[in-house]
């Protein structure tokens, strides 16, 4: 099966589950799944659940216990950086059908990793290999070279009402 370059953006809710969302339904189909998650390192629900389906799926976070907000630490530089690495071998290898790399804009973003790394991705995946890129902010770049992009747009959100992220919903 051809694998093809999908990117989930926007300012709205739902980038992340949307990827996982496609993470079980390839299971479903008999492939394997690596989800490498940028900029987070805390623990949220999914992984909880996804620890269910290994080693059908894996999933590697390649950031510290709090979410990049403003300006990086170093250490955010370093995990991103190394995770990148790991993550370009193991597309490369063709091991796993769909890699989904998520929060990889914001991470090119704070330029924790340059448009350029995703565009090499790309360009150095094996055929068969589905990449699939989330998170806000996606480089025009990146958004010109995939096949499919999906943007969620805030159209309402309770989190202007002061609601805080809940277990199981938000994280």
């Amino acid at each position: 099966m051809k694998g093809y370059v999908q990117v989930y953006t926007g300012d709205g809710k739902g980038k992340t589950t949307a990827a996982i969302g496609l993470a079980v339904r390839a299971v479903g189909a008999g492939l394997k799944v690596f989800i490498g998650q940028f900029v987070k390192g805390m623990d949220y629900s999914e992984l909880k659940s996804l620890e269910r389906f290994s080693p059908q799926i894996i999933v590697k976070q390649y950031g510290r216990a709090k979410f990049v907000h403003s300006k990086p630490a170093e250490e955010d530089f370093t995990v991103a950086r190394a995770g990148y690495a790991e993550i370009k071998e193991i597309v490369k290898s063709g091991q796993y059908d769909l890699v989904i790399l998520d929060e990889a804009n914001i991470a090119v973003h704070f330029k924790l990793l340059s448009v350029e790394d995703l565009l090499a991705l790309i360009n150095e995946k094996p055929d068969s290999v589905e990449l699939v890129f989330t998170g806000r902010k996606a480089d025009p770049k990146l958004v010109e070279k995939a096949d499919l992009v999906t943007e969620m747009r805030e159209v309402k959100h309770y989190y202007s009402e002061g609601v805080s992220a809940r277990e199981g919903i938000e994280k």
